[in-house]
């Protein structure tokens, strides 16, 4: 502490003596070119010169200290500094004049019997000029030998083990600001060599000395030329579609690709913009930012009592975060595994330390607890994301499947019917249309729960159907990741198989904008986009890891799992097409009619037989679900 004190002083002496030497020189050169014709300054003016550059020095000294000339990081110096400097230097010149001709008349002896005279004008002029050039020279030299030293060091880092030829795409704003962090940071482990523009108008520019050679059709060429060994799409503006285009043409060269935030990120304050990070597949599968209505979604939210169940999962947490955004009374977590529960508390608390919140420990199987928290709390809005959704898992435990995903549902709606509760919101999925699993057929069974319940009850009942949540725990991202981790295989069922995916952000949105919209008794579709194969999937995770697909990582195909198929549906043919809302994204289906007089018993008579007899659990199920194809070949190793 002591020595960077000492450092601190000894530089402010240092800088004070050298505008002390600037501001000198400036007026005596301002004399010897003011009378250089004359060839000698007449005595009169030497002596004034003499009696006044003391005053003239301290005037200067304490305007550059109110400029702050002494606080600031000239090592950094850019056009910023340079208009501090023009403005201080200014300020003091025109004291020094003001002063000169206001105080000191235009001849006058001191006690010593020298004359002190006011300066001619165009000495005042020529100071004025002299010192802003002599103290921003002396201030820049600062960051030229700052500039020397890293040039140097880049260069050791260029020729040395472990430094990464970088390409940055993208010559904007961003860019520029990347390539200037990355050279400015001796801790930079890259040296950008190259940039990529599509704008023709900056071929051949430099941005910090990195020449600008080519568009998008130029990088695999530019990758070889320059010996790239890492790629950084510096474009934050860019559509999803446009970056997708972008990472595939990038992927193919080998190199490792990195990315900057979305703009959308960056507005919201949730990331540093030049934060780079490795681009992942949902730079490659997630779509442009989700536009809410928000002022749809503060009608129902704001002010409000909101449970979340299955909170701590990957669903019922995204919405945990978002539904915090909109300022509600309390936010109650509902969450039966506690370790989730934990770190989530844990997030919201820092993120919004003004938020409501209380994180109950329960289970939706439990129909007294459900009950007890209803009545403690009084919900508003109910969001029901808690669910066994592993399908092969499921197969293996039907009855369990049964149990918590269509009774615990009943016990939630049940408990919202009877608290008058205002809205409840069922997750569903894709798997819920003509199942072949009992999983998908335990979510139609909710489904048809959430439309009983919305014509008995004053509750508005919906629900909200969408397929796969890249990254959510359980889906096949994270398999993938651990399998080229361990160096292969990546193991894909079958060739043809696809999959509709979207980002656990974006179904979070979708989830809580269809809830500002639902009167009661709707299944809401969420638009997925386009679908993909599973095994292309692979290979862009794999080329995404720096590898080659089938060279480096092998992939195998092991054929399909109990209960899959090889597509999904996010409709029932007899639901007859989807209608469109006021979201382009989020579509409603038509109500299916079903047999409500026997529903009630229907359910009742599947509750006695779940994880007990099986085989006649699985005939109810179809009795349910008339479109479910599943059979009861595989059960629980315990049932009878």
């Amino acid at each position: 502490m002591m020595d960077n004190r000492k450092n601190s002083l000894r530089n402010l002496i240092l800088q004070l003596t050298i505008d002390a030497v600037c501001v000198f020189f400036s007026y005596w050169l301002a004399f010897v070119f003011r009378f250089l014709p004359d060839h000698r300054i007449p005595l009169t003016y030497s002596d004034s010169f003499r009696t006044s550059i003391p005053w003239i020095t301290l005037i200067c000294l304490a305007v550059f200290a109110l400029f702050r000339f002494y606080n600031t990081m000239w090592e950094f110096a850019s056009l910023d500094e340079l208009l501090q400097i023009f403005y201080g230097t200014t300020t003091a010149c025109l004291i020094v004049a003001v002063f000169g001709y206001t105080v000191f008349p235009n001849t006058l002896e001191d006690s010593y019997g020298m004359r002190i005279m006011r300066f001619p004008i165009p000495v005042y002029v020529m100071g004025w000029i002299l010192t802003f050039f002599l103290v921003g020279v002396s201030r820049f030299v600062i960051r030229l030998n700052r500039r020397v030293k890293r040039k140097r060091l880049n260069g050791a880092r260029e020729t040395g083990e472990g430094a990464k030829r970088v390409m940055i795409v993208g010559a904007g704003e961003m860019g520029s600001l990347i390539i200037k962090d990355m050279k400015h940071a001796p801790q930079s482990k890259g040296i950008p060599v190259v940039a990529i523009d599509d704008d023709k108008k900056k071929r051949g520019t430099r941005i910090h000395g990195v020449k600008v050679v080519g568009g998008r059709e130029s990088i695999a060429k530019m990758v070889e030329r320059y010996n790239v060994d890492e790629i950084i799409l510096a474009i934050a503006t860019a559509k999803q579609a446009d970056r997708k285009k972008l990472i595939s043409i990038c992927s193919k060269t080998g190199c490792r690709l990195k990315t900057i935030p979305a703009l959308y990120e960056i507005l919201q304050g949730s990331t540093d913009p030049l934060r780079v990070r490795d681009v992942n597949i949902q730079d490659l599968l997630g779509r442009d930012e989700i536009k809410l209505n928000t002022e749809e979604i503060s009608g129902y939210l704001e002010n409000r009592t909101i449970i979340v169940t299955g909170g701590g999962g990957s669903i019922g947490s995204e919405l945990c975060r978002q539904i915090a955004c909109f300022h509600p009374k309390k936010l109650i977590v509902f969450e039966i595994y506690e370790n989730n529960a934990y770190v989530l508390q844990n997030e919201l608390q820092r993120r919004f330390p003004d938020l409501d919140m209380e994180v109950v420990i329960g289970s939706v199987r439990d129909r007294a607890r459900i009950n007890h928290v209803f009545e403690c709390f009084h919900p508003d809005v109910v969001f029901h994301a808690a669910a066994h959704k592993h399908v092969p898992l499921m197969e293996l435990s039907p009855g369990e499947a049964v149990k918590n995903n269509v009774f615990g549902t009943l016990n939630v709606a049940q408990a919202c019917d009877k608290y008058g509760v205002k809205r409840m919101v069922l997750i569903s999925t894709d798997k819920a249309v003509n199942p072949t699993n009992i999983m998908g057929a335990t979510k139609r069974i909710c489904e048809l729960i959430v439309q009983y319940y919305s014509r008995h009850s004053k509750t508005g009942f919906v629900a909200v159907r969408f397929g796969n949540v890249l990254g959510s725990s359980g889906s096949v991202i994270p398999l993938f990741k651990q399998q080229i981790a361990e160096g292969g295989p990546v193991t894909v069922t079958h060739p043809d198989i696809v999959r509709y995916f979207m980002t656990i952000p974006e179904a979070a949105r979708l989830v809580i904008q269809a809830g500002g919209m639902a009167k009661g008794g709707e299944i809401f579709v969420l638009d997925m986009g386009e679908p993909v194969k599973i095994v292309d999937l692979a290979r862009n995770l794999i080329r995404l890891s720096g590898y080659e697909p089938d060279v480096d990582i092998k992939i195998k195909f092991t054929g399909l799992r109990p209960g899959e198929k090889l597509y999904e549906e996010l409709l029932l043919d007899s639901e007859g097409g989807c209608h469109k809302t006021s979201h382009e994204l989020i579509y409603v289906g038509n109500p299916i009619p079903f047999n409500e007089k026997t529903f009630i018993d229907d359910l009742s008579e599947l509750k006695e037989a779940a994880g007990v007899d099986n085989v006649k659990m699985v005939e109810i199920v179809h009795r349910l679900v008339p479109t479910y194809s599943g059979h009861a070949e595989k059960t629980d190793l315990l049932a009878q």
